[in-house]
Formats: C-alpha cells, sequence, structure tokens
C-alpha cells in the first residue's frame, strides 16, 4: 500500500512536468512562427514599400524631365490689326493657327503636346485662343444660362500684362462635352477667348500662358 501511495506522489508531479514541458514546447512553437509570420510579412511590406518609393521617384523624376523639356518657352505674336496678341507657350507644344480676318471667328488657335490631332475629332486640347467679331459684352451674356444653372462659374478677370482691360474667367462646362477654364478678354469691338480644355494642362495655363499674355485694347 506505501509502494502504491509513493508511485501515485511521483506519476502526479511527472505529468505536471510533462505537461509544462509539453506547454513550453508549444508556446516555444508558436512564438517561432508567429516571429516567422511577422518576418515574412515584414519583408513583404518593406518590398512594396521599396517598390512604391521607387516608383514614386520615378514619377517625379519623369515630372521634372517633362517640364525641364518644355523650356525654352515659344512665344506666339499675333497681327497688329488685331490687337497683337502674344503670350508664351511649352516649346513640346504645337499649334495650328487660322488668322483669317473674316466675320466671325477671327482667329482661330489650337495648341497640343507633339502635334496637333484633327481638330474635327472634337477632342480636348491644352490650350485654344480666339478673337470673335461679337463684342465683349455678347461673348460673356452667352454664359448666362450655364452660370444659372451652376454649370460655370464667372468671375471678374485681369490679365497681369493687360491690367487696363476688365475680363472674366469661366470655369466649368464650357460647352456639353467639354469641361476647363476661359478668360474672356474686351479688345474694342471684338472679344479675346483663351482657355484650356480638361484639366490637365491647368498648370500651364495659369502658369505660362495668362501670366505672359498680353495684347493692345
Amino acid at each position: 500500500m506505501r509502494k502504491l501511495n509513493q508511485s501515485g506522489s511521483l506519476l502526479l508531479p511527472l505529468i505536471i512536468t510533462i505537461l509544462l514541458l509539453l506547454s513550453s514546447l508549444g508556446f516555444g512553437a508558436w512564438a517561432f512562427i508567429e516571429r516567422q509570420d511577422y518576418k515574412t510579412n515584414s519583408d513583404k511590406k518593406a518590398d512594396i514599400a521599396a517598390k512604391k518609393a521607387v516608383a514614386e521617384e520615378t514619377v517625379k523624376k519623369d515630372a521634372e524631365f517633362i517640364e525641364k523639356e518644355k523650356s525654352p518657352l515659344k512665344t506666339y505674336a499675333g497681327p497688329a490689326t488685331y490687337g497683337s496678341i502674344s503670350f508664351q507657350y511649352p516649346k513640346t507644344w504645337s499649334a495650328y493657327i487660322t488668322e483669317t480676318g473674316k466675320s466671325g471667328t477671327i482667329v482661330d488657335g489650337y495648341f497640343s503636346p507633339n502635334f496637333v490631332p484633327d481638330i474635327q475629332l472634337g477632342i480636348s486640347f491644352a490650350l485654344r485662343i480666339q478673337v470673335t467679331a461679337s463684342d465683349y459684352a455678347t461673348v460673356l451674356k452667352s454664359f448666362d444660362p450655364a452660370a444659372k444653372t451652376g454649370k460655370v462659374s464667372v468671375s471678374a478677370y485681369r490679365a497681369p500684362k493687360v491690367p487696363g482691360a476688365l475680363g472674366a474667367v469661366v470655369t466649368g462646362a464650357l460647352d456639353p462635352k467639354k469641361q476647363g477654364t476661359m478668360v474672356i478678354l474686351p479688345l474694342r469691338d471684338k472679344t479675346i477667348k483663351v482657355w484650356t480644355e480638361g484639366s490637365d494642362f491647368t498648370g500651364d495655363f495659369n502658369n505660362t500662358i495668362l501670366p505672359s499674355l498680353t495684347f493692345i485694347p
């Protein structure tokens, strides 16, 4: 009977020890797996972050290259008969301009990076310029319906180099198919319209074309 009690008393600590050992081994295995999983995920995250950083740097360098390629700027100089309109634009752009002097649209210009596509296709251009036979009040009034419905916003505008000519800037749906920003300026009994279609070239429009725009009112 005493031997049985001794065996029982020895068996219990042994079981506890085995259980503790198994628990320790289980915990160790779990910790190892978690560490490996963390390391794997960390490596993946680091790899993704590195690739993202490289991609962002590439985009940044490409953008810087594109901006550098725009210089030195080209200059458009229109006929003296129609206000001697002049402005600068990126040298990477091409232009198609008619200066017919006919009734309606007297000067009609299209500007686009690399080359000017078929103007009949209805695509958006980086820059458009027109001198129309309509007076300023008539041209501005044509935007009243769109302004009343909130399709465009209209505010006063003065060209930095021609502050004496009070005009307007129209932003929004310039026509049913195109969004953009247009500056309208009076030119005696005629009107100058300069605008960009879409948002891709708003920076060039605001930072290059408009600051360099001059004409004789």
